[in-house]
């Protein structure tokens, strides 16, 4: 299902940032390349003001860890890099460790399509310090982007209200790259279609469209434009009618309407891109059913967004299927989903793990030491009610405990007895190679649908959503405090 190895060469182990080569060889300089560690990936606060987001980019992660190597490109090009004073920025003997180099450590990771929270490990990497670190800047890029889109895509679904959705962000999105991991992740979140012919053949995902103005520029009247469209398509007439004026664009989409059916085929729809959507939507309906076209649907595009839909519908609007693009593919209100990858744990020389925390004056920045995983708690009518972080070396948490928000442990939150756990952090690599094969989008799909279906409507809101609560088991919670304790008095005793 992942796209990585047909569109990109073999190796992308120079897909990384410098400072993941120099502190690997700083690494290896220092002797501690190979100290176990544990790092994990997680995101601070949730996308567009909402309560909730949707993990994806696992699969193609995945790949990309599967085939992480140096080839020879590589290694002539990190052997050409100088520092300031003209010196070689890497020793030969760290090169030759790269060129040797074969991802062998564990990954576990939330499953694609699971409604995940700030704070929560989406995916942990446990193995010889080298490879986890070389690895961040690469997993930050493919997960981080991919469930931002995602996460945008269910918020417009929601939006639509069963309203089928269509991708149209190809020409607007950041690059191939992007367009292409934008369709993924937005069929993950929900919407019907791509107009992205790539992503249909890569990813299997139906492809939808109409035509351009430029269509209808080329006829000399937009009648003859439609008719002739619909002789090139019979079987796919969805019409774009605002290239002059939209009434009598859908004017003269009915008469194309009407020559259509006289062959036995259908007019599909009629696309508006311009103007008040509403009131043109309300017009064209009216017009269509007056004149016998009632299945003809209505399309409407023009930067749409969740809260551009959702004001559309509650001004009467009469569409069918919304086509969302450049709002979508770009994550417009916010680009970036801000994703981090901490180290957590790290084995000493003597066989001990130890627990580093990183300190901030801002409390949500204080890292969550630990090899952690995340436990759901679901109540008798399957709905979720609470996530608890935990470490998994710690003993199992007492019936009855509590979790504490891991940025202000006055809030705590009790778990209810009758609430079954589940586990969220599944192995996903084993010494570098999958433990079962990769899920179908399909099913990826299915299972983004029934997990925002599983949340409660308040914390599906567009706008102030309720919070769902999420907090650190109470033995995590004080170890963190007595390492934060612990390294703030180190800090002011130096």
């Amino acid at each position: 299902m992942s796209s990585v190895s047909e569109l990109y060469r073999p190796s992308l182990g120079t897909l990384t940032d410098l400072y993941e080569l120099t502190m690997g060889a700083g690494y290896e300089r220092a002797g501690v390349a190979d100290r176990d560690t544990v790092f994990s990936l997680s995101f601070r606060t949730l996308p567009f003001g909402g309560g909730y987001a949707v993990m994806a980019g696992l699969d193609d992660a995945l790949a990309v860890l599967e085939g992480l190597r140096f080839d020879t490109v590589d290694i002539d090009y990190l052997r050409s890099l100088h520092g300031p004073a003209g010196e070689p920025l890497f020793v030969p003997e760290f090169l030759d460790r790269l060129a040797g180099l074969r991802f062998t450590c564990d990954v576990d990771a939330i499953a694609e399509g699971t409604v995940v929270f700030a704070s929560e490990p989406l995916l942990r990497v446990r193995g010889p310090l080298l490879q986890a670190q070389l690895v961040e800047s690469v997993l930050l890029n493919v997960i981080g982007f991919q469930t931002l889109v995602a996460t945008k895509a269910a918020r417009v679904v929601e939006a639509a209200a069963g309203g089928p959705v269509l991708e149209f962000g190809l020409r607007r999105a950041q690059g191939p790259d992007g367009a292409l991991s934008a369709a993924r992740a937005a069929y993950i979140g929900g919407v019907a279609a791509t107009s992205n012919v790539l992503a249909g053949r890569l990813y299997g995902i139906p492809v939808r469209g109409t035509h351009a103005h430029s269509w209808v520029q080329v006829f000399d009247d937009e009648q003859r434009a439609f008719d002739a469209y619909a002789e090139a398509q019979p079987d796919n007439v969805t019409l774009l009618v605002d290239t002059y004026d939209s009434l009598s664009g859908v004017a003269h989409a009915i008469e194309t309407g009407r020559r259509i059916e006289a062959k036995g085929g259908r007019l599909a729809g009629v696309r508006l891109d311009s103007g008040d959507l509403a009131y043109l939507s309300i017009e064209a309906r009216r017009m269509l059913d007056e004149a016998g076209f009632v299945d003809t649907k209505i399309v409407a595009s023009n930067d749409l967004d969740e809260h551009t839909i959702e004001s559309l519908r509650e001004q009467g609007a009469r569409i069918d299927i919304w086509g969302v693009g450049t709002r979508l593919d770009t994550c417009y209100d916010q680009p970036a989903l801000g994703a981090i990858y901490k180290l957590t744990a790290i084995c000493d020389p003597d066989g001990a793990w130890r627990y580093p925390v990183k300190l901030s004056e801002h409390s949500s920045k204080i890292s969550i030491p630990g090899v952690l995983g995340v436990r759901r708690f679901v109540d008798p009518t399957g709905r979720f009610r609470a996530d608890m972080i935990y470490d998994e070396d710690l003993p199992a948490p007492p019936d009855g405990d509590v979790i504490v928000d891991p940025a202000d442990a006055l809030h705590m939150r009790a778990i209810a007895p009758g609430w079954q756990p589940q586990e969220l952090v599944e192995p996903a690599l084993r010494a570098g190679k999958r433990v079962r094969p990769s899920p179908t989008l399909d099913e990826i799909r299915t299972r983004a649908r029934d997990q925002v279906g599983s949340l409660h409507p308040a914390i599906r809101r567009l706008l102030n959503p309720h919070i769902y609560p999420v907090g650190l088991e109470m033995q995590l919670h004080e170890r963190r405090n007595a390492l934060v304790l612990e390294r703030r008095r180190a800090q002011y005793l130096a």
